[in-house]
């Protein structure tokens, strides 16, 4: 038997699906001009054939809004495709899985390994690249972040916050009966926004009438993970419905309706509203519960959603491996991305779970917003106290045990029938099955559980657990955290019935050896003749907001931002600014299985960069609504530069640094664990200045990378003899300043329009990285309404020293606008 490789072909990208073996994305040449293409592919000069090329743009331009010339286009690109694959390949086998046409003019398809070296031989084929694997990275957080009396106030209410705006997500698919998406909510007309051409996918999964004026586009791409042979229709859905429930949750948490009763076991737990709840939901599914997902189904979700006309893309998903080549930023998706900024897409990504070691960074590029993740101030805990007075903190979302009750606690291995012996079932202690257990014992008594890996893996569950106290008649369950579970954190789980989870190791130990002590046993056989231990357990159905907050969780990703598989430094910040991403209410697909404890219920609580992305893509919808003519860059410098410094006390933003009690291993944020800072929504409705970037200075950016040339040309189809210059990342006109290596000075230029509406003088301050002189010249200047101002910044170096040291700039106008940019500086070497 072949092993298959999975190839697509064209002048952007090309992509490959792996079975048995890997796959590649391939990039097409075409002739320099499209009316060439159409006769034959044979010219002098072969150039890359794409977005980037100007006769494709000339054609984009004229069908982006006619279906019916787009889809005649997509048709021929189609054919083209199918035509070198039939004169490389001829009367061999193979499949092709895509053809790009949108974005990239390329194909993916399923091919051995000898047939990828034949298409990567031909003199059409720019780029082979292999297809590699991805993973998937409220009610509270809109009053935490201010934006019923803030942002959605400036848009008119939370009836009109992000009206017009169309944000699409690539992710795990979504749950169309949710009310979170339903578009009768209002009795305010919900028109479809007419740049928006999507389709609404049909399917056993997904009747007719799936979608609706919310609800606006709904597809989904799996042609990679079937050739695999790893796709699982029965629980992955072939279809846009979400199986899993990630999908689901991320698209309320950006754009899900205002005020939906979150119930959750039975429990009220207020009301749901996604950031811009009047914004449309537009779903490309690639992301699947059982493997994940594929590059070749991302980057087609991609290319479909530019094509459909979204305004804001949104990927809390991320690659399981750094990119190998020249450079991180050189592969397909990244690549696909930059295409997308170019067509004017705002593109937001979560950072990944990686943390809190540094360069852990799963979102690599200068052209997509970076997102991790920080806690909010709403918490849920609830107590054990003990018979001797002691008060151990737990989480779970569950009832007490009632007020000055004090309830027998019995531990499960002491509890077992008489055909139960440990030695038989090592995790019998988990409660999994009841019939293993004396319910005379247990009745009327609180269960104590050990919790173990094996929750974490999915091989025992909360709700099995919960289920065996309530057949055995407990009057509530205790888990204690085995010594073994080292820096998990928990999740606070819906408990229909009174009980707790201890999290801590430590605190379990005090639970059993209080529980232990206790015990009274007989001299002779050392059976248990009493169970002396008593507790009872305080609720923890109400919500505290006394948390300092935010803080950097110690799972979100940090810079600085590795350039390459060597992990040497990019000169550019990453993330860019952190969002709430800790204990989110949001809503759930009804057979979402990614959380069993969250089986069967509408709506979850999850942590992650996952979480955070989504937040800011519906707040990047709010801005993009107020300033429709915005550029990505310059909605991601609104983000930025308006972003806080400062927790809700007034205090720094702490960043947590180990997984094992992160709150005691805690210190102030740098640029490479927040960004720019914690996002403001109110406040980027108001920056005053933008700093704007263009795709030529990206296209500049990249071909000033060592060694870059023939692989922008086989990923963009543009020579980068074109340009006359080529910058470093340092000099791309973020808003922020990143210095890999300051060999003894450098001096950096930023330039900021005023988009104020009038004239504002502006006075620049700055505090200097450790090691490291600043100067930013002018001082003082005076702006008038759209004109623009050029920054010269002069660093120098004044120690030798390899370690990261950071600096902010101030830009403090006389109108009120304030704008931050982190300034951060690796290695120094002084004169």
């Amino acid at each position: 038997m072949h092993d298959y490789f999975c190839t697509i072909v064209n002048a952007l990208l090309s992509c490959v699906s792996l079975y048995l073996s890997v796959s590649f994305f391939i990039s097409f040449l075409f002739q320099s001009s499209l009316s060439f293409i159409l006769q034959s592919f044979h010219s002098p000069q072969n150039r890359s054939f794409d977005l980037t090329n100007d006769a494709y743009n000339s054609f984009l331009c004229r069908f982006r809004n006619n279906s019916r010339t787009g889809r005649s286009f997509s048709s021929y690109i189609a054919r083209v495709h199918d035509s070198l694959l039939r004169r490389a390949l001829r009367g061999e086998q193979y499949l092709k899985l895509y053809s790009y046409h949108y974005l990239i003019n390329g194909f993916a398809v399923l091919v051995t390994p000898q047939q990828a070296d034949k298409l990567s031989r031909r003199r059409e084929v720019a780029n082979v690249v292999l297809d590699f694997s991805v993973r998937t990275a409220t009610t509270h957080t809109p009053q935490f972040l201010g934006l019923p009396h803030g942002a959605w106030n400036e848009e008119g209410g939370f009836e009109s916050a992000g009206e017009g705006i169309v944000i699409g997500f690539i992710d795990t698919g979504i749950d169309p009966t949710h009310p979170s998406f339903a578009d009768d909510v209002s009795e305010h007309p919900y028109p479809v926004p007419a740049h928006f051409s999507g389709i609404c996918e049909v399917t056993p999964d997904f009747p007719s009438g799936s979608c609706n004026r919310k609800l606006i586009g709904a597809r989904h791409f799996a042609a990679s993970a079937i050739t695999r042979g790893i796709f699982n229709s029965t629980q992955d859905y072939a279809s846009p419905f979400d199986g899993d429930g990630h999908g689901t949750h991320t698209a309320s948490v950006a754009a899900g309706n205002h005020g939906i009763p979150v119930v959750v076991a039975g429990h009220h737990f207020g009301n749901a509203s996604g950031m811009a709840p009047r914004s449309h939901v537009a779903v490309y599914k690639a992301l699947y519960k059982s493997f994940g997902g594929f590059a070749a189904d991302v980057v087609a979700a991609i290319d479909q959603a530019a094509q459909d006309g979204v305004d804001i893309i949104s990927l809390s998903i991320t690659p399981n491996r750094r990119p190998p080549g020249i450079a991180t930023f050189f592969n397909p998706i990244d690549m696909s991305l930059l295409s997308a900024v170019k067509a004017g897409i705002f593109v937001v990504q979560a950072a990944g779970n990686t943390g809190p070691a540094p360069k852990s960074m799963s979102s690599f590029s200068p052209w997509i917003f970076t997102v991790g993740a920080a806690s909010h101030d709403r918490s849920y805990s609830n107590s054990i106290v003990l018979g001797n007075n002691i008060s151990i903190p737990g989480v779970g979302l569950a009832p007490g045990t009632g007020k000055d009750a004090m309830y027998t606690m019995i531990s499960a291995i002491h509890a077992l029938n008489n055909e139960t012996a440990v030695d038989n079932d090592m995790y019998v202690g988990e409660c999994q099955d009841s019939s293993s257990f004396n319910q005379d014992l247990i009745q009327g008594n609180l269960l104590i559980c050990s919790y173990s890996i094996r929750f974490v893996l999915g091989l025992s569950t909360i709700k099995q657990a919960l289920q065996t106290a309530k057949n055995l008649s407990a009057a509530g369950v205790v888990f204690y955290m085995d010594p073994f579970v080292i820096g998990f954190q928990l999740n606070p789980v819906p408990l229909k019935m009174p009980g707790i989870i201890i999290p801590s190791p430590d605190d379990s130990k005090i639970l059993l050896n209080y529980y232990n002590s206790s015990l009274e046993r007989d001299e002779l056989t050392k059976k248990i003749i009493k169970y002396g231990a008593v507790a009872s357990i305080c609720g923890g159905l109400k919500a505290n907001y006394s948390n300092s907050a935010p803080k950097v969780m110690y799972y979100s990703a940090r810079g600085p931002d590795p350039e390459d598989n060597f992990l040497d430094d990019a000169d550019i910040m990453k993330p860019n600014l952190v969002a709430p991403g800790n204990f989110i209410w949001s809503a759930w697909s009804s057979l979402g299985t990614d959380s069993v404890e969250f089986l069967g219920e509408n709506f979850a609580m999850m942590s992650g960069t996952s979480m955070a992305a989504p937040h800011v893509a519906g707040l990047a919808a709010l801005v993009k609504q107020k300033f429709p003519s915005f550029s990505p860059s310059a909605i991601a410098s609104a983000l930025s530069t308006t972003a806080s410094l400062y927790d809700k006390n007034g205090g720094p933003i702490m960043a947590q640094r180990a997984y094992a009690n992160p709150d005691l291993n805690q210190s102030p944020a740098t640029p490479f664990d927040m960004g720019s800072g914690f996002v403001n929504a109110t406040a980027a409705l108001n920056p005053g200045l933008i700093f704007d970037s263009s795709y030529d200075e990206y296209m500049q950016f990249l071909c000033g990378i060592n060694g870059s040339a023939s692989v922008v040309l086989n990923y963009t189809g543009q020579n980068c003899w074109v340009y006359n210059s080529t910058i470093s990342g340092a000099d791309l006109n973020l808003p922020s300043i990143t210095i890999a290596k300051l060999n003894q000075s450098k001096s950096i230029q930023r330039s900021v329009i005023n988009i104020g509406g009038k004239e504002e003088a502006y006075t620049v301050g700055w505090s200097a990285p450790n090691g490291v002189s600043v100067k930013v010249l002018p001082v003082h200047f005076s702006i008038g309404s759209g004109e623009r101002q050029v920054l010269s910044v002069y660093l120098n170096a004044t120690v030798n020293n390899s370690v990261a040291s950071f600096g902010r700039i101030g830009l403090y106008g006389n109108r009120g606008h304030i704008l931050n940019l982190p300034l951060s500086v690796i290695l120094k070497i002084s004169a």
